[in-house]
């Protein structure tokens, strides 16, 4: 071999790998300003199983361990037969209104993630008007090259869109009317 030819195997050995990834990391960050007090927003979504109350999609949620860092939640999703997602809670600061918790386990049908989590924060915007941030990662819920069509990166940023949209559309609305 020249010199010059075992420098260039080494560069072409190191670019297959690069074209054989998989799925990309997706970000999904939906905000919402609403003409109420920041405290009085967190007020109704600070309860980690609130989101029964503020989140039209969920039917049901079954929580144990309150606020604490560890505490799940199940919710069933659109009707008491409903698909389940299971969540756990990774961070919770009620000075800073705001935590951040994870998907453990969820019907693909429903959510078509993958290692998924997630921060959910009120920001006092002033004048007695807060704004709303919910911002999550996750992959596809198809983790493999060549994904079906309702597991692909699309399926899933369109699926969490809508599930934030429609959550931060209910608390905006419900935090109005007190």
């Amino acid at each position: 071999m020249t010199r010059f030819t075992l420098p260039l195997v080494a560069i072409m050995l190191l670019a297959v790998p690069a074209q054989a990834h998989g799925p990309s990391r997706q970000k999904v960050t939906e905000t919402i300003a609403v003409n109420a007090p920041a405290a009085q927003v967190w007020a109704l979504i600070q309860g980690f199983c609130s989101i029964e109350i503020w989140h039209p999609g969920v039917f049901k949620c079954e929580g144990s361990g309150g606020e604490e860092v560890g505490a799940t939640r199940v919710l069933t999703v659109g009707a008491a037969d409903g698909p389940q997602i299971h969540e756990a809670l990774l961070k919770y600061d009620g000075e800073k209104m705001s935590y951040k918790y994870k998907i453990s386990k969820t019907d693909n049908k429903v959510l078509p993630v993958t290692t998924y989590s997630a921060f959910l924060t009120v920001m006092d915007a002033g004048d007695n008007t807060s704004v709303v941030e919910w911002r999550g990662g996750f992959y596809r819920g198809y983790p493999n090259n060549n994904p079906p069509t309702e597991l692909n990166d699309e399926a899933a940023h369109s699926a969490v869109t809508a599930t934030y949209r429609g959550g931060l559309e209910s608390i905006k609305q419900l935090a109005e009317q007190k």
